[in-house]
């Protein structure tokens, strides 16, 4: 039986979200990206929208409401993918750095795309998600 998921914070996704933005917070503060203000304070928007949704949804108590903040929280993910390349296009991080944080943004995204099927897909019970409908 798996155990119930209580609180936003217990879900994987959520916590590998927030992984993810510590990363790209570290990753901006270096120069020149610290420098550029609007691409800078953009992936960190990008980034923090991520767990956000994940955890408002949550919040909701509905599923179908969960599933699209689910579907805002994977989408999310691609915006900071692609400002990821652009950072590295235009020379604010290398390769190793970009394919590294890409990895984990698209592992972040695999999580979410797994529990928006899932919560489609299975009961409420079965799930152990805490939701009202």
């Amino acid at each position: 039986m798996k155990p119930k998921i209580e609180h936003f914070e217990d879900l994987i996704a959520w916590q590998k979200a927030r992984v993810l933005v510590a990363e790209i917070y570290r990753l901006t503060n270096e120069k020149p990206f610290s420098q550029d203000f609007g691409l800078r304070d953009q992936i960190r928007r990008a980034a923090v929208s991520i767990p956000s949704n994940i955890a408002e949804g949550f919040e909701r108590w509905r599923r179908k409401e969960f599933g699209q903040f689910l579907s805002i929280a994977k989408a999310s993910s691609a915006e900071l993918r692609t400002q990821l390349y652009i950072a590295h296009d235009i020379g604010y991080i290398d390769e190793p750095t970009l394919r590294k944080t890409l990895a984990s943004a698209e592992q972040v995204a695999r999580i979410i795309a797994r529990l928006r099927t899932s919560l489609s897909s299975s009961s409420t019970k079965d799930q152990g998600l805490r939701t009202k409908d």
